[in-house]
């Protein structure tokens, strides 16, 4: 028998260690690890290089500055480069999923480089009752947007496919809705992923650091601060705790929010956590400019070092980029902190900078790497054993990295919708060569070789 392709070479990372095999795959699938190489169409040498599970960003935002019918070209096309096989999309749509839905996953299936995934975000509330219609569709996680509400309450979604403007709407995430939200949830056995930032304390903070005349990222901080997520994840957790929900939290990057939810999972509450590279590299005592403004605020470097323990210890599940396709131009809209856009590109330098930063420098390894990346994610959001692992049966989306490869991350290079980066200029140590997703290699050395429309939408079941 002959078999599509066989990796040889390679240092192949299970959960638990690592293994020198050659891998088999054949129809898109993984089929042995194996000291021979069988008869085969494509000989993958890897020698010197290590073999990870493709890179899952379980946080990206696209569709909102440029169309799906176009952002899902640029973005799949910049997280295959960076490692990344699998990207989840925060879809924040208005008016009815019911309505709306369908063109958006019949346009992503023409465009997407590399499989997707969605979570559907619930905004107003004629959608917490079509949480159950997502769900028939493959979807089985939601967004709750905590830090929308009063002066602070402005919001942009999805564009419809095709469309060019930005749709700018208002969101008033009360309280009562977001207890009816993770009770839909819980009812549905579904995560709910939250945005842990309390409204009313961050519309305070910013109307009080305008007045002062404050400006600059401690500024920004300042204005949105600890007590605010920390309020809302007690929140959360007394409502997910009462029906039963799992909670997400997203983007955690304080040593606050840290201590709030290990209290709460103390408590009982079923809770995951997931942070950022921006939250384990950039804080505002060392960042000029306003490119690293986001929500939650990059914090100390003391919250830095909180961040690195927690994901050593296993207090921290998973790492998305939080990914913003949006442009400079956009970003940069005035000359205060205030006028700027919150959020920024990510989603391809997520590995390199876990490999530089994490696994190069001795912080973590390639086990935790991997697990962080890839099978915990898998796991939560009902995607393992199909993903997430390089296990025979599973689909064959591996990523190839060059441990001691060295390059300065640039935007050009990258490519995508986004013409800057906050990591520009970065020199790293550890970068994806290869990027295999189902079988078929999509990048080569920031080269595309893959075709847009290859990409599949995964469609999730929810977990027993």
């Amino acid at each position: 028998m002959t078999v599509d392709a066989v990796i040889t070479g390679s240092h192949i990372i299970l959960q638990d260690r690592m293994v020198d095999r050659n891998i088999i795959i054949n129809d898109g699938k993984i089929v042995g690890l194996t000291n021979d190489i069988p008869q085969c169409d494509l000989k993958i040498k890897g020698d010197g290089l290590v073999s990870l599970p493709g890179v899952i960003d379980p946080h990206v935002h696209y569709g909102v500055y440029s169309p799906i019918d176009e952002s899902a070209i640029s973005e799949s096309k910049v997280a295959a480069i960076g490692g990344v096989t699998t990207m989840m999309r925060m879809l924040r749509l208005s008016g009815s999923y019911k309505r709306n839905l369908k063109t958006h996953l019949v346009e992503s299936s023409k465009a997407h480089y590399i499989d997707y995934s969605i979570h559907a975000s619930i905004l107003y509330k004629n959608q917490i009752d079509e949480m159950e219609y997502c769900k028939s569709k493959g979807i089985t996680s939601f967004k709750v947007y905590m830090n929308l509400g009063d002066e602070v309450g402005h919001i942009y979604m999805d564009l419809q496919p095709g469309e060019k403007s930005l749709r700018e709407e208002r969101v008033e995430m009360t309280t009562d809705m977001v207890e009816k939200i993770i009770s839909k949830a819980a009812s549905l056995n579904c995560t709910v992923l939250i945005h842990a930032e309390d409204y009313q304390i961050c519309s305070c903070g910013i109307k009080t650091a305008k007045e002062k005349k404050m400006n600059g990222l401690a500024a920004w901080s300042q204005s949105r601060p600890i007590e605010s997520e920390v309020k809302s994840i007690n929140n959360a957790s007394k409502f997910a705790r009462k029906s039963g929900c799992t909670l997400y939290f997203v983007h955690i990057g304080s040593k606050g929010a840290i201590n709030a939810i290990s209290k709460e999972r103390k408590n009982g509450t079923k809770i995951h956590v997931e942070t950022c590279p921006h939250y384990l590299t950039l804080s505002y005592e060392s960042q000029k400019g306003y490119l690293a403004k986001v929500m939650p605020p990059i914090r100390t470097s003391q919250d830095i070092d909180t961040i690195w323990q927690e994901i050593q210890s296993g207090g921290i599940d998973t790492i998305g980029t939080d990914h913003v396709a949006n442009r400079l131009k956009i970003k940069l809209g005035g000359d205060t902190i205030w006028s700027a856009l919150a959020g920024f590109p990510g989603v391809g330098t997520m590995l390199p900078i876990l490999l530089s930063e994490g696994v190069n420098k001795g912080r973590i390894n390639l086990q935790q790497l991997s697990n962080i990346t890839s099978q915990n994610t898998a796991r939560i959001f009902g995607m393992y054993p199909k993903k997430g692992t390089i296990q025979k049966g599973s689909d064959a989306d591996i990523v190839l990295v060059d441990l001691k490869k060295e390059g300065k991350v640039s935007a050009e290079i990258l490519g995508g919708f986004s013409d800057y980066n906050v990591f520009e200029g970065w020199n790293l140590k550890g970068w994806p060569v290869k990027t295999m997703v189902r079988g078929n290699i999509v990048t080569e050395d920031f080269k595309m070789i893959g075709k847009p429309g290859y990409g599949k939408f995964v469609s999730r079941p929810v977990l027993s």
